[in-house]
């Protein structure tokens, strides 16, 4: 079983639109209601793999209660911890060519009765789990330091964690050493305080948050693929798409996340299994998370002790 812990889960609205016109009345050409969340997709990505999930979620208001029923509706159980804030909405418009604009609400803010719930209820749900996956930005009324307490929880009862989070949610946790961090290259700069223009930068920052307690890395380059950093060595991987195959990159990444722990969470493989299922996701609409059927391995490679001079692409 994976657990998942979405501090700030949302309801997510995409629509499809040909164009998108600042000042226009804007017809759009489909729509989808998801559960959203970092980790709430990770759920629902294992959950279509096959796999026993749980997602812990703080929950509130009547859009609180439309995600629970919609993840419950897709196979992934549910432990609420209702609060009195209401569960936010975003909204995602996407364009033919893959272009995506996203508004996202800033979420309730959580008091510290609420908070201390929150993490009491993560460590009195996670027995029998394999993996914890802890994902994205903490609410309002949450320290950051809120995820470190989680992670030395979760290690005291000898389960691993993946944790998925920036900024200084991310810093503040690495001296707890969770078992792997998953960046995109913007992240990873941000930690470390310098831009990355080379797979080599990558690979260097990778380990400098290595020696500040990550176990290993895994960073998404988003079309310059993922490179895997551990103490066993570098990985690097790509799956491409092709830009008219392209629908929405809307939990892309929380599908890769999905697909490396379902593969076991460490090595080549795992690597491979977290590009499949992030290829497959850009494919579908708004953010459906793939099933096995969606996936296509034989488009994924991976090299060990790749080239480093490979510059990233811009943006």
């Amino acid at each position: 079983m994976i657990l998942t812990v979405t501090p700030n889960p949302s309801l997510d609205r995409t629509y499809e639109v040909p164009s998108l016109g600042r000042g226009e009345v804007l017809r759009a050409t489909g729509d989808r209601v998801d559960p959203g969340g970092k980790g709430v997709n990770v759920s629902r990505a294992v959950a279509a793999a096959g796999v026993p999930t749980t997602a812990v979620l703080p929950l509130g208001g009547a859009p609180g209660v439309l995600l629970a029923e919609l993840l419950g509706a897709q196979g992934v159980d549910v432990t609420v911890v209702s609060i009195a804030g209401q569960t936010r909405s975003n909204i995602s418009l996407a364009e033919p060519d893959g272009t995506l604009t996203k508004i996202n609400a800033p979420g309730p803010e959580l008091s510290p009765a609420e908070s201390a719930l929150l993490l009491e209820t993560v460590r009195g749900s996670s027995g029998g789990a394999s993996w914890i996956a802890c994902c994205g930005s903490l609410p309002r009324g949450l320290a950051p330091r809120w995820y470190a307490d989680l992670v030395a929880g979760a290690h005291e009862q000898g389960t691993r964690i993946a944790l998925d989070t920036s900024g200084p949610a991310l810093l503040a946790a690495l001296p707890a050493r969770p078992d792997v961090i998953k960046p995109n290259a913007s992240e990873l700069a941000a930690a470390v305080g310098r831009p990355l223009a080379t797979l080599g930068d990558v690979a260097e920052a990778a380990q400098e948050l290595r020696a500040r307690g990550a176990g290993a890395v895994l960073a998404s380059l988003g079309a310059d693929g993922q490179l895997l950093v551990t103490a066993e060595g570098t990985y690097h991987g790509t799956a491409p798409v092709p830009a008219d195959r392209v629908r929405s990159n809307v939990g892309a990444g929380d599908a890769a996340l999905a697909g490396f722990l379902v593969a076991g969470g460490t090595g080549p493989a795992a690597l491979a299994a977290a590009l499949a299922h992030g290829a497959a996701a850009v494919r579908l609409p708004g953010s459906a998370m793939p099933t096995p059927a969606d996936l296509t391995p034989d488009a994924v490679r991976v090299t060990q002790d790749p080239p480093l001079d490979l510059p990233l692409s811009p943006g």
